[in-house]
């Protein structure tokens, strides 16, 4: 098996987590959580989307978050736009936004009631448009094209999508870019709906390289309404070479979701925090502080008003070296006591501790002295629970 490939996050709470939240969410805690996401190492913030308040009044401040929030160096900021006008409003905050990419995208959903539902389109009006967008992407000079599917592994109207319907759809719209002598390095695959499941995913990437070996970027925006999501993931990276770059979109605390789909907020997003321990985990290197990542994710809940779905949050990563936890420590029960790992012993004051003498391990002594010298020492000890 080759290496795996470089990933590149894209935070997407401010946008695709804030659209189903509140509308009374004030634009200075929107502007609070923006500059924390900024602080915790991400390179590619979404900070919202320039569209119409009556349908989206979660975006009606859009201009003055943008204009309140303190840009990071380094740090790509972007905005979604739907139509000219909304192209236009995000043009007049650039910067602190980041120029659009000189890219061209085609798009169309295998779920016919999805996209009606969602922009007043069908099926068949995207296929007819791809030629046109094809055409108006050359006149302007573009020279990287993006081929998309979207509702890509099913409906909750149609139900399950094949793998031979993406591919379809894929090789439609890479036929129609290359007869027009350009062809697409990147396939974006999305998934409002929550449908992926891990193995569907593996097989559509291997299936991807096998078809289309140009392409070397895969972009995902999976859901994860029924938790498959961060699996999914997992398998993307592991089907993907070192010649290949995976994108993919989540969330802070797994907030999200789509008023179209018949599943609002429960349909959620990959936990940026998750996703970023698990690939570091792996051996990838994010470049994301997770410290600063998890403290995020408690401002979010902070700001939404409500829990949020990641669990690195909730548990803390796993902890090596100075961060081992104490081996006397008391019973810990609740989530509240367990935040031991970010403030301290004060979480699990009072906890009763029924030890009747110090616990102590060799095996502590060496993973410790591991640890100052540089090595990893033993991994995943475990323990008898006879809860």
């Amino acid at each position: 098996m080759s290496g795996l490939p470089s990933v590149e996050i894209i935070e997407e709470g401010m946008r695709e987590g804030m659209q189903i939240e509140s509308a009374d969410i004030t634009v200075e805690a929107k502007i609070r959580l923006l500059d924390a996401l900024s602080a915790t190492g991400l390179r590619t913030i979404q900070v919202g989307s320039f569209v119409s308040p009556r349908w989206v009044p979660q975006m009606e401040h859009i201009d003055r978050v943008v204009e309140g929030f303190t840009p990071v160096p380094g740090v790509r900021y972007t905005a979604l736009a739907l139509n000219q006008k909304g192209a236009e409003r995000r043009a007049q905050h650039v910067p602190p936004l980041s120029p659009q990419e000189a890219t061209a995208r085609t798009t169309i959903h295998l779920c016919d009631v999805f996209v009606q539902r969602n922009t007043a389109r069908t099926q068949a009006d995207e296929i007819a448009a791809v030629p046109r967008t094809v055409e108006a992407a050359l006149a302007r000079g573009v020279r990287e094209a993006v081929v998309a599917v979207n509702a890509a592994w099913g409906s909750n109207w149609l139900g399950r999508f094949t793998q031979e319907q993406r591919n379809e759809m894929i090789g439609l719209q890479m036929h129609a870019w290359q007869r027009a002598g350009l062809t697409p390095r990147t396939v974006w695959l999305g998934d409002p709906m929550s449908w992926n499941t891990p193995g569907a995913v593996d097989d559509q990437i291997r299936a991807i390289r096998r078809d289309w070996p140009e392409v070397r970027t895969v972009h995902l925006h999976l859901h994860d309404g029924r938790g498959s999501a961060l699996t999914s993931a997992y398998m993307a990276l592991r089907a993907l070479g070192s010649e290949h770059t995976l994108v993919l979109d989540s969330s802070i605390g797994g907030m999200g979701g789509c008023p179209y789909c018949g599943n609002g907020r429960a349909t959620k997003m990959i936990p940026t925090e998750d996703l970023v321990d698990l690939l570091e985990s792996e051996g990838v290197d994010t470049g994301i502080d997770l410290a600063r990542l998890i403290e995020a994710a408690h401002v979010a809940e902070e700001v939404v008003g409500h829990p949020l779905h990641g669990k690195v949050s909730k548990a803390g990563p796993r902890p090596t070296g100075d961060a081992l936890y104490a081996m006397d420590m008391p019973l810990v029960e609740t989530e509240e006591q367990a935040q031991h790992f970010r403030l301290g012993p004060s979480t699990y004051a009072g906890c009763p501790s029924p030890w009747r003498s110090p616990i102590t391990s060799t095996a502590r002594d060496d993973a410790e002295r591991a640890w100052i010298n540089g090595s990893s020492g033993p991994q995943d000890a475990g323990h008898e629970d006879e809860s």
